[in-house]
């Protein structure tokens, strides 16, 4: 008999609920779209229980890691106007918007209760997600600096690292 492998230990939205997550994303123009359980999830670019982009709507489950919900946010709102507007899937373009992706992924996380910047940088890591400098938190912390400049560039986060829960091309 074949075990069948666990799944990393991440936060899902279970596990705090969603409506503060929601909230989050609606900041920014985003509706978080809760599916049933079980239910398969549009626009999920990984399937399973990852989160799902198809225009201004994330789909979810309760099962779906925070950690994910939030990377598809920050796809969305790193997208350029005219991709935001189609998207469905696959919304990633270049690797400068991907790392940009994943530092601001990191920073919202913070404006969950109950989730924060340090438990989204250990579920990336329990996930899987790859950095040069072998952990999420090393990345962050030390190798990180395109990926903040870029957010910086295109109006995203302050030259703090703050949010400007605004989207890529909005009017400032």
């Amino acid at each position: 008999m074949t075990a069948i492998p666990e799944t990393p230990p991440v936060l899902r939205l279970a596990d705090i609920g969603h409506e503060d997550t929601a909230r989050l994303l609606a900041r920014f123009g985003l509706k978080l779209m809760m599916l049933p359980p079980e239910a398969e999830i549009p626009g999920s670019y990984w399937g399973d229980c990852e989160a799902g982009l198809v225009g201004e709507s994330l789909y979810a489950r309760p099962d779906t890691p925070l950690h994910s919900v939030l990377h598809e946010a920050c796809h969305w709102i790193t997208c350029t106007p005219e991709r935001r507007a189609t998207v469905h899937t696959d919304a990633a373009d270049t690797e400068a918007e991907e790392t940009a992706t994943c530092w601001l992924q990191i920073v919202l996380a913070d404006d969950i209760p109950g989730f924060g910047r340090e438990r989204a940088l250990t579920d990336m890591d329990a996930w899987g997600y790859s950095f040069r400098l072998g952990s999420a938190k090393a990345w962050f912390e030390r190798d990180a600096d395109d990926a903040r400049a870029w957010l910086i560039e295109h109006g995203l986060v302050d030259t703090n690292g703050i949010p400007g829960y605004r989207v890529r091309g909005a009017c400032s």
